[in-house]
């Protein structure tokens, strides 16, 4: 029997003791190293394999949920378990869509720990039972997602890269008085009181970040969506202006469609692991980044999603690559018209119309 290899981050050196002779005990586990603050952790999976991560978020020099989603993304097979005493639930909710597979309390008994661990190794979600009631009567669980502006959204996607309110500012070329009116505004439709809320708000529910086709077009062409069906479209690029050019000729093409951008693979995943993506416009170069990984990661995700790949720059490497990676076409950008774009779009809406009797 393979050995698992098990991490175990946390700033006390008390905790780690205790969590470590629990791990003791289960038979094929091994503590294989600490780590007391984030560049150690980071550090440690960059030079070992590990299986199993424990981690408590609160850390020096650790920002728990933009950290575990780009652990999430560079070791999507790692097991990670959170072990707190923290149990906010904005918190704890936007940890599990960050991609923890677990979240249990410290203050529980050591024997539900080593069931916690079991679990989650064999593939299940773990939350502590203290966590449950509280999280499913969440109000924030069965609230409708109101509908926000373009600006709204673009704020919320600079919340969720972590700019402050100055960088903000001189992306928008706004004062920062202004930004945070927006800011403040934002807050309110949404329903929560902090940066931090807003960020968890939006990992849970990343659907508010679509953009109905009709709100793009002007009113009378969005009478043309009645004829149409419904569809959700993702488009990653790493250029903002080509995502707004691009959004505007798919909404030309079917108002009914509800529309994503990400501009990176991280943006991405978030997305697609809470919604169900039916088309995704995915560029080849990604900023540092390779768009042929992006869509292997999509389909592993969304296996029936169709995916399709765009460039300023054809290659025919690229093409054969794209293929195998589980896209169904290459399409140069300079020739992604309108009418390209509603041929594709139909054919997707085709494939996943309903039936009518």
């Amino acid at each position: 029997m393979d050995i698992v290899r098990v991490l175990l981050a946390d700033d006390h050196a008390i905790v780690r003791s205790g969590i470590r002779r629990t791990i003791e005990q289960i038979e094929g586990m091994e503590v294989v190293g600490e780590a007391e603050n984030g560049p150690q952790v980071q550090e440690i999976l960059q030079q070992d394999t590990i299986d199993l991560l424990l981690i408590d978020v609160t850390m020096p020099e650790f920002d728990p949920i933009e950290t575990i989603s780009k652990i999430r993304l560079l070791y999507p097979s790692l097991k990670i378990l959170v072990v707190s005493a923290y149990d906010d639930d904005f918190y704890v909710k936007g940890l599990l869509s960050a991609g923890v597979n677990g979240y249990h309390m410290k203050d529980q008994p050591l024997n539900d720990l080593r069931v916690a661990i079991e679990r989650v190794m064999a593939g299940e979600r773990w939350i502590s039972s203290s966590l449950i009631n509280k999280l499913y009567e969440d109000p924030q669980i069965s609230r409708t997602i109101p509908l926000l502006t373009a600006r709204q959204r673009s704020l919320l996607r600079y919340l969720l890269q972590g700019m402050d309110n100055k960088s903000i500012a001189d992306t928008l070329g706004l004062s920062i008085k202004t930004v945070e009116n927006h800011l403040t505004r934002l807050y309110r439709q949404i329903d929560v009181q902090s940066r931090l809320e807003a960020v968890n708000f939006t990992m849970c529910h990343p659907q508010i970040l679509g953009t109905p086709g009709s709100q793009v077009l002007q009113s009378e062409d969005a009478d043309k969506a009645k004829i149409q069906h419904s569809i959700t479209i993702l488009v990653v690029d790493d250029n903002a202006r080509y995502r707004k050019q691009l959004l505007r000729m798919i909404a030309k093409a079917n108002p009914r469609a509800t529309i994503y951008e990400a501009e990176s693979i991280h943006e991405t995943i978030q997305i697609a692991q809470h919604v169900n993506l039916q088309l995704v416009l995915v560029d080849v170069v990604l900023g540092d980044e390779d768009g042929i990984a992006c869509v292997r990661r999509i389909k592993s995700i969304h296996p029936q999603c169709r995916v399709i790949l765009i460039s300023a720059y054809p290659d025919r490497e690229f093409h054969r690559q794209g293929i195998e990676s589980g896209a169904v076409a290459f399409l140069d950008k300079q020739n992604l018209d309108l009418p390209t774009l509603k041929q594709v779009i139909d054919d997707v809406t085709g494939k996943f119309a309903p039936v009518e009797n």
